[in-house]
């Protein structure tokens, strides 16, 4: 695995909401670095693509309500530990869970495994509300997949909240996570 500025030289073979981020990016003016490597579903496979990018990835959870009429993206830096009463009690919302694969292919075009911010480009209804951990811009970088785990990009924190969430129309809450593990 190696690190490459911005998109692939040849993108031919790749799935077409791959090509569609780096696209966006391009026309924002973001740059961004990119390695290709094999598909990364858990945070263990991350642990390299990490080390490559010099950034920690992201854990990025598709969460959703009981009843399904609220669905979520949330942010957290992948060594934390996720609790769902913790997260429930900040935005007000009983019973989160994880939502249904067929909900993250309708609203954000991404598969299991590849949930990316870079998913809420297709959020054109803003079905979907992001969440943050604090912690995530606490860093320059961030690590992300664009819509497919087989490739992960680095890009300015700034760049994804001050350029790329505005241009998608989607806005972001910030949440603190592992409260508990502090008292």
């Amino acid at each position: 695995m190696e690190l490459s500025e911005g998109r692939p030289l040849d993108t031919e073979g790749r799935l077409e909401k791959e090509v569609r981020v780096y696209d966006l990016l391009d026309q924002l003016g973001i740059t961004y670095w990119r390695t290709d490597h094999e598909a990364a579903g858990t945070m263990e496979d991350c642990n390299e693509i990490d080390r490559i990018l010099d950034v920690l990835i992201c854990k990025n959870l598709f969460l959703c309500n009981r009843q399904k009429t609220k669905f979520y993206m949330l942010m957290m830096p992948g060594d934390k530990p996720f609790k769902t009463k913790e997260l429930s009690a900040q935005i007000h919302s009983a019973r989160l869970s994880f939502a249904p694969e067929e909900y993250m292919e309708e609203y954000l075009d991404i598969t299991p495994g590849s949930v990316s911010i870079m998913g809420l480009m297709n959020d054109t209804d803003n079905q979907v509300q992001l969440l943050v951990d604090e912690d995530v811009l606490q860093g320059e970088f961030l690590g992300c997949h664009p819509c497919i785990n087989t490739s992960s990009l680095k890009l300015r924190t700034k760049d994804v909240f001050e350029k790329f969430l505005p241009a998608v129309h989607h806005e972001y809450m910030v949440v603190r996570l592992g409260q508990e593990e502090e008292k």
